[in-house]
């Protein structure tokens, strides 16, 4: 590679740092959705020229098997966030055959095999994680989902456990672990969860789902607050998904299917791709509806 292509290439690198990092991997007073607040997050241009440096740098310069692989799973992490997750699955792939100790990677095709029902490959994949990154705390989180879809109760309240105690801080850590203990014992995860509430900012918005789940708060509140203290432009869609989600997720647990379809339509409809809430928005609706065809029959 000669010095004027290494030069963009590291330029390109340190711009695709910055702009990952900023990643993170709302109603009416009737019992039915307002659509109105969907407000669907529209591509974002900066992705779309990051793309198109990654898609010339891959094709048309020299690099390390290393500077190789990092370029394909950078790519993959953007084409994850625009929600094209076949070519985004390519690159994870392609990433792991050139360095074989991607965590990163493992990761993301480790929610792909959830989002498909693939769960022994997925279990494998988060496997690969923690043995080559120990400390790789949304593994706990990933591998917990896994094993809560796949009814693995025991082992999903294990690692959701290990990542609630590595953040009590974390308002969303505190829905996990109760979604996943209310598998096992409803009164129980419910009595933990008011003991988790005590340790967090009662002024953050993650707690005012907690609430909301420990009936604090309602809905028309609960939508009301996501509309406050916005530091960026996409940030109501964002609440907007995760609070959808986890009503839906209540309305479910009480039997009530069509409208935690609904719910579930609406966090889809936020676009936010790369959230959890969004990505397992589409499983919840397939359970859903399957359980909606089974009543009917």
């Amino acid at each position: 590679m000669n010095q004027k292509m290494r030069t963009t290439a590291i330029a390109v690198m340190a711009g695709i740092s910055i702009l990952l990092t900023g990643c993170v991997s709302t109603q009416s007073g009737s019992n039915q959705p307002d659509s109105i607040k969907v407000a669907p997050v529209s591509p974002d241009y900066k992705l779309e020229i990051t793309l198109a440096k990654l898609n010339e740098i891959l094709s048309s310069m020299e690099l390390t098997q290393e500077q190789r692989a990092r370029f394909h799973y950078d790519r993959g992490v953007i084409y994850d966030r625009v929600g094209l997750r076949i070519l985004s699955r390519i690159d994870f792939h392609q990433a792991l055959k050139l360095q074989p100790n991607l965590a990163d990677a493992y990761n993301f095709l480790g929610i792909y095999y959830t989002q498909e029902n693939e769960f022994e490959s997925a279990y494998e994949a988060f496997d690969a994680v923690l043995e080559l990154s120990p400390e790789y705390d949304y593994a706990y989180l990933n591998r917990g989902i896994s094993l809560y879809y796949g009814e693995r109760s025991e082992l999903a309240v294990s690692d959701m456990d290990m990542f609630y105690s590595r953040d009590p801080s974390d308002g969303y850590r505190v829905l996990w672990l109760y979604l996943a203990e209310r598998e096992i014992d409803e009164q129980a995860a419910t009595a933990r969860m008011i003991e988790n509430r005590a340790k967090l900012n009662p002024d953050a918005w993650s707690s005012a789902l907690v609430d909301y789940y420990l009936g604090k708060t309602d809905k028309e509140a609960v939508f009301a607050l996501a509309k406050e203290g916005l530091k960026h432009p996409n940030e109501y869609a964002e609440r907007l998904c995760e609070a959808y989600f986890y009503m839906a997720k209540i309305a479910q647990y009480r039997g009530d299917n069509a409208e935690a379809a609904n719910y579930f339509r609406l966090a889809l409809a936020t676009n936010i791709y790369d959230f959890v809430e969004h990505r397992y928005a589409r499983l919840e609706l397939a359970r859903v509806g399957a359980a909606m065809s089974t009543a009917v029959n």
